[in-house]
């Protein structure tokens, strides 16, 4: 059996949700798990947004240890955390998840000067808020990232009380031009960031 699928049952069976699985220098197998949103959101919205915590870490990593030795899979190391704050986004549940959120997108292609009017031309990473886009003749929504970009004052001069609000930029995509989003990492200990766990073994 395939590693993706090894990991995938035992997360699963467990009642996680697999994020991520990375092979690292050193032997280093490392599992990115999480609470499934929809689970979460049933149980009650204030659940939404509970943190995976050393003890979810600990029990994933004893039945995965477990079954990498029955199926004989390489590695060194194992390695299981929560997804942290630049969680990778994959799909478009996930994009759903994380509405309203600020994230980093890195597209296949670059976008345009034409399409983006001051964006530089060979410009691929993009840091923005996540809101949906239009739907374009019953075509799948659109998704969009919508930030400002303060003018930049010349050497010496003063920026007044006065002075105009920042344009807005917004970049419409489809989630197949994505290469990877991830989260943004912002420190906010109130809210995302606070409380996420990791356990390596």
């Amino acid at each position: 059996m395939a590693l993706q699928q090894i990991v995938e049952q035992i997360v699963a069976g467990l009642g996680y949700e697999l994020i991520e699985i990375e092979r690292l220098a050193g032997g280093l197998l490392r599992v990115t798990i999480d609470w499934p949103w929809e689970a979460l959101a049933s149980e009650s919205p204030v659940l939404e947004h509970r943190p995976v915590t050393v003890e979810d870490c600990e029990t994933v990593t004893r039945q995965l240890l477990f079954a990498l030795e029955v199926d004989s899979v390489e590695y060194s190391r194992l390695e299981v955390s929560s997804p942290g704050i630049d969680r990778l986004l994959r799909d478009a549940r996930d994009f759903e998840r994380f509405l309203g959120s600020e994230i980093d997108v890195t597209l296949k292609l670059a976008v345009g000067a034409a399409a983006m009017g001051q964006v530089n031309a060979n410009r691929k990473k993009f840091r923005g808020t996540l809101e949906r886009g239009a739907e374009v003749q019953g075509a799948p929504a659109q998704w969009q990232l919508v930030w400002s970009e303060p003018l930049k004052a010349k050497p010496g001069q003063r920026i007044g009380k006065n002075r105009p609000p920042a344009p807005v930029h917004a970049l419409g995509f489809m989630l197949d031009e994505v290469r990877e989003a991830r989260l943004a990492p912002l420190v906010n200990f109130k809210g995302r960031g606070a409380g996420a766990a990791t356990d390596g073994v």
